[in-house]
């Protein structure tokens, strides 16, 4: 059991830069304590219940927030924290909806649902997390078995770094896929992560 009073924030790993960006502009970065999880569980979304339900079961008196979204776990991230009401969740089936608006991503996803969607941090960490993490290094050919009937990849991006869209570009060539570059910020981010609930004390 911690001995932290403060809120906790569980975070998938591959929101680090994002989330650390939203609680310093907040003024709360040193009134909560964050927990990263590994940000490969992108690869294995089964496993992402499991583990944040293993922190929680660690925890006890303190505000909690999950900074995740579905994320592939196919409901099962919403049956763990039905066992825990006072818990809250980032909205929405994934990273891409929650930073680029639900209304923005679905609008993306109308015009070509066979498009593969990148954030800056997987664009960074294509090779790794994708190229390798889907075993296409050892095995190219299987690239059109993994992804045959997409069309396009879409880089929404929360920075203007420019390096950012030069490796979204060079995914995108690697998968053999149309580019497709869209500036959304860290705005519906910001707005969705519950500053106000982290800011409450839970003295009595």
């Amino acid at each position: 059991m911690s001995s932290d009073t403060r809120p906790l924030v569980i975070a998938c790993g591959a929101l680090v830069s994002e989330l650390r960006a939203v609680l310093v502009a907040s003024g709360i970065e040193d009134s909560v304590e964050v927990r990263y999880l590994p940000a490969n569980l992108h690869n294995r979304p089964e496993k992402i219940a499991p583990q944040v339900a293993e922190l929680l079961a660690q925890e006890s008196g303190r505000r909690i927030f999950v900074a995740y979204a579905d994320c592939g776990t196919g409901g099962h991230l919403d049956l763990v924290l039905e066992k825990y009401p006072k818990v809250q969740r980032l909205p929405g089936a994934h990273c891409y909806e929650f930073f680029a608006g639900a209304d923005v991503f679905m609008a993306a996803h109308d015009e070509e649902p066979g498009t593969f969607y990148l954030t800056d941090f997987l664009a960074k960490h294509f090779e790794a997390l994708v190229w390798q993490g889907l075993g296409l290094d050892e095995h190219p050919e299987l690239r059109d078995t993994y992804f045959g009937n997409y069309r396009r990849v879409v880089l929404f991006s929360q920075t203007n770094n420019p390096e950012i869209v030069v490796a979204g570009r060079a995914a995108a060539q690697k998968l053999g896929l149309e580019f497709d570059h869209r500036h959304v910020g860290l705005e519906k981010f910001a707005n969705s992560v519950p500053v106000s609930f982290l800011k409450q004390s839970d003295k009595q």
